[in-house]
């Protein structure tokens, strides 16, 4: 038999459109309904409504769809900003009130926890920004449609591989989300349009960069075109041919590297005036995409960890020194540890600009079996901040319990290991969660960001 014919065939999906009453929500904002004794996730359909629905994948164990028709709309229900909305995976909640998907965001996290049979003895306020044009880093895809005979720059269309056909992004930041049409003008008139992958955007308080990953040599007309372009639009140009740290300056004379000021304490609260901190980036670093949301977090941060000017503190998971350096100015001694030694180079360099004398920053896998026996987890912390990813801090958590530290704060991305790593603090290391919140760092998303306080 020969491969092709051995090939198991994609079965076809229904295409008649079913009728069906929301009767829940999924953690990521899709609507809960059940056919045939079968569970159908279906994006923009909320709880209450009733919606003719396509299948979108169907298999013996998942069901997926897409909401074609609202018969009954919900109260939540709001007319989306963006008119790409029903086809862009960059949104998931733009049909969603904002109250309605603060308050989803932050049942999501409170299930979580009642999951693991923890809960905070009082939630935290939402922690609220802009919901437009918030998002400083993100990455676009490109793509030249030869049946259009022209470029699309975007955002992947939900549950596919294509780029969303669109004209401006709501979310982005209004020096790149409303040029996204100029973008892909300028890319079509490139000789090397086919081999543009992808446009990298990093936004700082000084500049906006893009990264342009090119999978061919660019002429000299090319360099010329996109250069014109991004002059137009006070744009800073990057190629980027090989590994994302191979950046290759297209405007020499702009030359400047991306920062973002930082405050260290609130002003709201009356406390001396200190200088805000200077942290400098590169464009394929890791930084929040929501500048306001993080301004906000670190001085919360600060605040719920009650540092005193004699606290010894560990920041785990330190990054470029976001945290750390801000805490700094209120503590004894900060003991920074990461896992990309490219990060904690840039950290010191951070602490340096910033005159930031108490602060030390190492290099160690904090996923590592060996990481236990490091010789800075045999200091003793007054405080200690957690910032991991997805993956969450559970390797690391058993070293917490000899320093006793008074105070943990945790910045968490995912909520389900947020609730699994506070089950730990709480039962095996003898925490009480005394508040836990979400953070709106990604409006009319899924994602949920989350802050809890543990004290000892």
């Amino acid at each position: 038999m020969s491969t092709k014919r051995g090939r198991r065939r994609k079965k076809r999906l229904p295409e008649e459109l079913v009728e069906v009453e929301i009767t829940a929500m999924s953690s990521e904002g899709r609507g809960i309904a059940h056919v045939n004794e079968r569970t159908v996730f279906i994006d923009q359909a909320l709880l209450g409504e009733r919606v003719l629905f396509k299948y979108t994948r169907l298999t013996s164990k998942i069901a997926e769809g897409g909401a074609v028709e609202v018969l009954q709309a919900s109260d939540l229900r709001v007319e989306p900003k963006c008119d790409a909305f029903k086809m862009c995976g960059g949104c998931s909640l733009q049909h969603m009130s904002s109250t309605a998907q603060i308050e989803l965001k932050q049942a999501m996290l409170l299930d979580q926890l009642k999951h693991n049979e923890v809960s905070p003895e009082s939630v935290l306020p939402p922690l609220l920004g802009p919901e437009y044009g918030y998002r400083t880093k993100a990455r676009l895809g490109v793509r030249y449609v030869h049946k259009k005979e022209k470029v699309l720059v975007g955002f992947r269309e939900r549950n596919a591989s294509f780029i969303t056909e669109t004209t401006r992004c709501e979310v982005l930041h209004a020096s790149v989300g409303e040029i996204i049409d100029d973008l892909a003008q300028c890319i079509n008139q490139m000789e090397a349009k086919r081999s543009i992958a992808q446009i990298e955007v990093a936004v700082g308080d000084n500049q906006t960069v893009l990264v342009f990953r090119h999978l061919e040599d660019l002429s000299d007309g090319d360099r010329k075109i996109l250069t014109e372009c991004c002059d137009a639009h006070s744009l800073v140009c990057y190629l980027q041919a090989g590994k994302p740290d191979d950046l290759e300056l297209l405007t020499p004379k702009q030359a400047e590297t991306l920062y973002y000021y930082l405050p260290t304490h609130d002003a709201s609260n009356g406390e001396a005036a200190k200088k805000d901190l200077k942290i400098e980036f590169q464009p394929s670093d890791f930084t929040q995409v929501n500048p306001e949301i993080n301004k906000q977090m670190v001085l919360n941060a600060i605040d719920y960890l009650d540092l005193k000017e004699s606290d010894v503190v560990l920041d785990l998971f330190s990054g470029l020194g976001n945290f750390s350096l801000a805490m700094a100015r209120h503590c004894q001694q900060v003991t920074a540890v990461e896992g990309s030694l490219v990060m904690v180079k840039k950290a010191r360099d951070n602490a340096v600009l910033n005159d930031v004398n108490n602060a030390e920053f190492i290099f160690a896998d904090l996923y590592s079996d060996e990481i236990l026996s490091a010789p800075w987890l045999k200091k003793k912390y007054d405080k200690i901040l957690l910032d991991p990813p997805r993956s969450g801090a559970a390797e690391i958590l058993p070293a917490l319990k000899k320093m006793q530290a008074s105070r943990i704060v945790y910045v968490s991305c995912h909520p389900a290991t947020l609730a699994r790593d506070a089950a730990v603090l709480v039962n095996d290391l003898g925490y009480k969660l005394k508040q836990a919140g979400i953070m709106n760092m990604f409006p009319h998303t899924g994602h949920v960001e989350s802050i809890a306080v543990f004290e000892r």
